[in-house]
């Protein structure tokens, strides 16, 4: 795919941030530092990166409540979410959104979304805004197998490809939604099957291979600026904790998701192809694991010393002035 070496280390980095930073979250979620609902992306990075890397930074994404590696493959300030969901100030949006709803529009990230499905409508209109701009910019929306039941999915589906909007949806079928198996939840043999029905352009990858998302994505996006319209990318991954923190699994097999560990890893998938080929050497890989580790390290003890919002706060930020 005439990837540099510069940006593998690139793609690895970004993965294996996304990782650590939802491992230690996991952790500070159980001690009870970090409040609300956490949804973890872990077992998922290969999708967000592999899609992420295609786009710069006035490209739009549209987010899920699992969101926080959309965020990082994106650009976004691991500090500033990190203060997020520790509730702080200093966070991205001042510790207002939490977990479900990081923002930051500068970057073109338009938000994680507590709203099953309500990403895909946000996404039509800021590529539709792109179209009449005409300058070749994208706009993606990520979503989950039950998303992709919402109706809100299924009408942006249909009208991005009336209008041929430069979108790319990218649904993230890790076999459960919430707690039913996407076999079961979804009619068709599959959600690109699903999509031509709707006349867009749509493959089903392995969401666990970093370069078959990457493939498959660059194609959609190359096709979206080039004005050929929406594509689906079908990516079937698997999460390795439960639908939310606290989810007792109990529509998981016993040992389900150690296995996924151990077989399904699209680090270490990533790791053993390019040591493989000779490309990278397993010690630079290792540098960007303590350098990633350092920086979650960093992060974590940066927001739990920053201030918390203040009563003069609450009132800010609830109208938009033009």
């Amino acid at each position: 795919m005439n990837l540099t070496k510069e940006q593998l280390l690139t793609a690895y980095r970004m993965m294996k941030t996304i990782r650590d930073f939802e491992e230690r979250v996991h952790v500070e979620f159980a001690a009870g530092e970090i409040p609300g609902f956490v949804h973890l992306y872990a077992g998922e990075e290969a999708c967000a990166v592999g899609v992420c890397t295609h786009l710069s930074t006035e490209d739009w994404i549209a987010s899920t409540h699992r969101g926080h590696g959309h965020c990082i493959a994106k650009g976004v300030d691991v500090h500033g979410m990190m203060a997020e969901l520790f509730g702080r100030k200093t966070g991205l949006c001042g510790g207002k959104g939490g977990s479900m709803h990081v923002a930051d529009l500068e970057l073109g990230m338009m938000g994680a979304n507590g709203i099953v499905g309500g990403g895909p409508p946000l996404v039509c209109g800021a590529a539709l805004a792109e179209k009449q701009a005409g300058e070749g910019r994208v706009a993606v929306a990520f979503v989950g197998d039950g998303g992709s039941n919402q109706g809100t999915t299924l009408e942006s589906l249909n009208l991005a490809k009336i209008w041929d909007l430069p979108a790319i949806f990218v649904v993230e079928d890790n076999g459960y939604a919430e707690a039913t198996s996407s076999k079961y939840s979804i009619a068709a043999k599959s959600n690109a099957e699903r999509a031509r029905g709707f006349g867009l352009p749509a493959v089903r990858v392995d969401g666990h291979d970093f370069f078959a998302v990457h493939e498959a994505a660059g194609e959609a996006v190359e096709r979206a600026r080039s004005g050929g319209g929406p594509t689906l990318l079908d990516c079937q991954v698997n999460r390795y904790f439960g639908h939310f923190e606290g989810d007792a699994q109990t529509y998981r097999s016993q040992g389900e998701a150690q296995q996924l560990r151990d077989h399904q890893d699209c680090l270490v998938r990533f790791r053993e192809r390019v040591t493989g080929a000779d490309e990278i050497s397993p010690e630079e890989l290792d540098a960007i694991d303590h350098e990633t580790q350092v920086l979650i390290e960093e992060a974590t003890v940066a927001a739990k010393a920053a201030p918390e919002p203040t009563e003069e706060d609450l009132l800010t930020d609830v109208y938009v002035a033009y």
